[in-house]
């Protein structure tokens, strides 16, 4: 059944006002914040002298569904600010909203004997709501405005949607997303750890973490190098006036931190990387010839995040993207925007993603340059889209502020998107930064710049790829391929002899030569999600062989050692 996004907003909105109306009841001292809706539910943010727990969360539903019995009918009401200020007295959120409206009237609804002050829309009455369809979740603090410096509320969030068995489909769906959350996988498979003396948002990569990230930089090296793409390195900070000529710090300073004192001058740990590519291409005379020019960089960046925002690999405060720039001349950037997005196919079906959605991203309400040349650029990226005939949405202001730009939306096996390849037009920064090449005239020419990243942040690449596999990779990205598992004393020696033979074929293996059982060897494979484990006995000591098990097929039988390379070897080629 399809939903009515429109009447399912208008349920989720009421049973925000629902669950106001029930706290007032329970709790009776209550100062209320907001109650918006949100994806697949709503939540409402409350001050209140107790804490509410989960243990609250069913006496809270009950009351919710003993309201929506009575069929409440929901009524808006347009009233003065003197008026609402009335109604409101004893309470400083929303008063403070309401001082906030620039015009004379402001809007209320009127539930039974609950009134808030919203715009709306609204259901007719609770008889709309299915009182099967919703759930209360979770129990989370919020600051108001979301600032740091105000009052920490207590928000509940809750889900609903139109049907019984939507909600059901919902919780279940739930249920094996936190089986696959990355943060538990990152610690059980050994990948990645957070320490709060590090800091927040910070990453701290093991072994088999590391082992991860250089298998995928491996692969970007060797991608990019065959697709024409130069490397360079740039520094981690630089001069506050780099930021300033470029319009970082103007329009992207809420994501920057704070510079730094160095001698008599300022500086900044950077939040991106184009400024330092741009005085790459500038350090020397460019002509027609030398374009396209595609500056590659696997970047580090910093960028502000509230401690409320981060979430494991997926929301961090320092990472690093596949960086790439290309500066070409006007007549090239329809096929360099081809070129760009097919290899960004490319990749990500490498990775096992093949189903994804494409957003044209427009002006924000911050932007550097003209209107003018916005609709040019915008216009530039419709065509090409149009052109390779892809499906694509709008999305409105999502744009950055030099320019706009495509955003493809890959979809995890659990149909979830998540923003990764991102191909950006920028027209500013080589008018900021004098950029110039000489045409077959002659004459000095302005170039266009194309930002892109084909994975995005490799943390949260990292993080969608675990989630996407439940933490099984494929063969070729896993940090063990493989362990070799002797059955006991007497085969230690062949087990290591094995071993070495496949690491020389350059084949990530792990001699689990411990003195304990095959049997918990096997499960710790099977947790740690090793793709095969290569167990030796008598018989393969003997015959020079190895009994092979696939962690999804079980046992696949006995193979002479230079078969188990050549299938293994194979299956990393292919990505299977």
């Amino acid at each position: 059944m399809k939903q009515n996004n429109l009447q399912v907003n208008k349920i989720r909105h009421s049973l925000s006002h629902i669950m106001a109306h029930s706290i007032k009841n329970l709790f009776k001292e209550v100062k209320f914040g907001i109650g918006p809706t949100i994806e697949n539910g709503f939540y409402y943010d409350f001050d209140l002298p107790q804490s509410i727990t989960p243990e609250d969360l069913p006496k809270i539903e009950k009351n919710m569904k003993d309201l929506i019995k009575k069929n409440i009918e929901f009524k808006k009401k347009q009233i003065t600010k003197t008026e609402a200020k009335k109604i409101f007295k004893n309470q400083p959120y929303k008063l403070e909203l309401i001082n906030e409206i620039k015009e004379n009237k402001v809007s209320v609804y009127k539930s039974g004997d609950f009134i808030d002050l919203c715009s709306g829309p609204h259901i007719k009455s609770t008889k709309e709501i299915n009182p099967k369809a919703f759930k209360l979740t979770r129990v989370a603090g919020a600051y108001w405005k979301g600032d740091e410096k105000n009052t920490m509320l207590q928000r509940i969030y809750g889900i609903a949607f139109e049907t019984e068995k939507e909600l059901k489909d919902y919780l279940k769906k739930q249920e094996e997303a936190e089986k696959r959350d990355h943060r538990m996988l990152g610690q059980k498979l050994k990948l990645f750890i957070f320490n709060e003396k590090v800091g927040c948002g910070l990453p701290l990569w093991l072994p088999k973490g590391s082992t991860l990230r250089h298998t995928i930089e491996e692969y970007l090296y060797k991608e990019l190098n065959e697709n024409g793409y130069q490397w360079v390195t740039t520094p981690h900070i630089a001069n506050l006036e780099l930021w300033k000529a470029s319009g970082h710090w103007q329009l992207y300073r809420e994501s920057m931190y704070s510079p730094i004192q160095v001698e008599k001058e300022q500086y900044l740990l950077k939040p991106m990387n184009c400024p330092f590519h741009v005085h790459i291409y500038n350090s020397e005379i460019r002509s027609y010839k030398d374009l396209p020019i595609r500056f590659a960089e696997l970047g580090t960046v910093y960028r502000y995040e509230r401690s409320g925002t981060l979430h494991g690999l997926t929301r961090v405060r320092g990472f690093t993207q596949d960086d790439a720039h290309i500066i070409c001349a006007p007549s090239q950037l329809a096929k360099e925007l081809k070129r760009t997005l097919k290899h960004g196919f490319k990749m990500l079906k490498d990775f096992g993603f093949k189903d994804y959605d494409i957003y044209l991203s427009t002006r924000p309400e911050k932007f550097a340059g003209t209107p003018k040349n916005w609709e040019k650029a915008t216009k530039a990226l419709k065509q090409v889209l149009a052109e390779l005939k892809l499906k694509y949405k709008v999305d409105p202001g999502g744009g950055v502020f030099y320019g706009p730009k495509i955003d493809i939306k890959i979809k995890d096996s659990l149909n979830r998107e998540w923003q990764c390849t991102t191909v950006q037009f920028d027209f500013n920064l080589p008018e900021k930064f004098d950029m110039n090449y000489v045409d077959e005239n002659g004459k000095k020419e302005k170039p266009y710049m194309i930002h892109r990243a084909l994975l995005g942040s490799i943390e949260r690449f990292i993080g969608v790829l675990l989630e996407h596999y439940a933490g099984a990779l494929p063969l070729w990205l896993s940090p063990i391929q493989a362990y070799v598992i002797p059955i006991g004393t007497k085969h230690k020696k062949y087990a290591k002899e094995l071993a070495k033979n496949l690491e020389k074929e350059n084949i990530r293996i792990k001699l689990k030569d411990e003195n304990e059982t095959v049997g918990k060897k096997i499960r710790q494979a099977e947790i740690q999600k090793i793709p095969y484990s290569l167990i030796i006995g008598d018989k393969e000591v003997k015959a020079k062989t190895a009994s092979i098990r696939n962690r999804k097929k079980g046992d696949l039988g006995s193979m002479k050692i230079e078969k188990i390379i050549e299938k293994i070897k194979k299956e990393i080629r292919n990505k299977n």
